[in-house]
């Protein structure tokens, strides 16, 4: 996944931040087998804890536009109808379906912080409505929900800092891990990942839905800061969170250590 840290948005705000993207750019990406997120998402699906509907939608046509994207876009990869789609492709899953506002479909393994199950059927307002600073998410949701359903394809990324290595972070099967001792900052940082979420907006075609994919990648901190002007985008990125922001990502006490890092890397 590429996401450069030297591009990061100043100061930071929980904003919506599509970017639409051009026709044949890809959505989906195949799952590499014994891979560790393999691993995770086949427990999550073998614990029967991945898929969620609402009684009556029918899933049928997100899931063959998925399939199809898939066959068109992978080259060195096929993917088998017979396979769950847990198992095939990399990104977790859902429909937002345009004309209800709401999500009544998920295939989810990896969440972050949050519980599929207590998401289906809500609408995009209401899901929004937990997130710190939502003033802008909250005014854009029925423009947004217009936007990505109308049948173009959109991006966005969402980053944090983890002490965690594991994708799958549901709050009911993984607990935040605890902060590292925070002296000497090189070793709070060594033991710190950056969590990116790549998201995307795949129209369905016929319906006023899109299928929205969210592709997990997790890298150790020390590995993605790997020049000065990355260390320095985070650190403004960091500094510019308000404290509400920094409470609901978990990192109210890991920022001042994060920057007294990002400020001797060079």
């Amino acid at each position: 996944m590429s996401f450069d840290l030297s591009r990061l948005r100043q100061p930071f705000r929980m904003e919506p931040g599509l970017r639409r993207m051009a026709p044949g750019e890809v959505h989906l990406s195949p799952l590499a087998p014994g891979s560790a997120l393999y691993l995770e998402k086949q427990r999550v699906f073998e614990s029967g804890q991945s898929r969620w509907c609402v009684p009556g939608f029918d899933p049928q046509f997100a899931i063959q536009t998925i399939a199809d994207h898939a066959r068109q876009s992978w080259a060195t990869a096929t993917f088998d109808a017979e396979s769950p789609l847990e198992l095939v492709v990399s990104e977790d899953l859902a429909v937002l379906d345009g004309a209800s506002g709401t999500v009544p479909w998920l295939c989810v393994c990896t969440p972050s912080h949050w519980a599929p199950e207590d998401k289906l059927g809500q609408s995009l307002a209401r899901l929004h409505g937990p997130v710190a600073d939502n003033a802008r998410l909250l005014a854009a949701t029925d423009a947004l929900v217009r936007l990505v359903t109308a049948g173009e394809a959109w991006e966005r990324h969402v980053w944090t800092v983890s002490a965690s290595p594991r994708h799958d972070q549901h709050p009911a099967r993984q607990p935040r891990d605890p902060w590292p001792e925070p002296d000497p900052p090189a070793a709070f940082a060594a033991r710190c990942f950056l969590r990116v979420e790549r998201q995307t907006f795949l129209p369905v075609p016929g319906r006023t839905q899109a299928v929205f994919t969210i592709r997990v990648s997790v890298q150790p901190l020390t590995r993605a800061v790997a020049s000065p002007e990355q260390a320095a985008s985070l650190a403004a990125a960091l500094r510019s969170m308000s404290p509400a922001v920094l409470e609901y990502k978990g990192l109210t006490t890991a920022q001042p250590v994060l920057l007294r890092w990002l400020a001797s890397v060079g």
